[in-house]
């Protein structure tokens, strides 16, 4: 994926993940968010369960993946947050200093945010959160219409 061309991805284990792999042919939800959010602790639950029925539930699993990008305090916290409370997904290292990169580039002023983007980077929403909320697994139809991915999810 063009966004993350050149970095490591670490799993939910902190295994490093290649996103050119992980990533490719799929709609990427940035998940801006920290364990001392009050908001964030609310959402992610959430999120697990949109996730869960996103990837675990469906046959073929959908063309979706979530990179946490963590605004915690401390690495500590941003592991125990993803053991806690996070689904299978990815996350930046905590260290890595482009996380302040897109911060910028998404214009991240509030947590929890939760930007869909294509491969390349280029916004679908800024407003996944309230989507999620609002229309559940629906507003996953709606990302693929114009997302550029080969789709295999069902059209129900």
């Amino acid at each position: 994926m063009d966004l993350f061309c050149g970095r490591n991805l670490i799993n939910k284990d902190g295994d490093n993940v290649d996103p050119e792999e992980a990533l490719q042919n799929k709609i990427v939800g940035l998940y801006f968010s920290a364990s001392w959010g009050s908001p964030c602790r609310d959402f992610t639950p959430i999120l697990c369960d949109f996730y869960a029925e996103l990837l675990e539930e469906s046959d073929p699993p959908a063309q979706f993946e979530i990179v946490f990008i963590s605004l915690d305090k401390t690495p500590e916290d941003m592991v125990e947050y993803m053991h806690e409370m996070h689904g299978d997904w990815l996350a930046l290292p905590w260290h890595d200093p482009y996380k302040h990169d897109l911060k910028k580039k998404y214009n991240i002023t509030a947590i929890p945010k939760l930007v869909i983007v294509k491969q390349s980077g280029e916004v679908i929403t800024d407003k996944g959160r309230k989507q999620i909320r609002d229309r559940g697994l629906a507003c996953f139809r709606t990302w693929l219409e114009v997302a550029d991915v080969f789709q295999n999810f069902p059209s129900k």
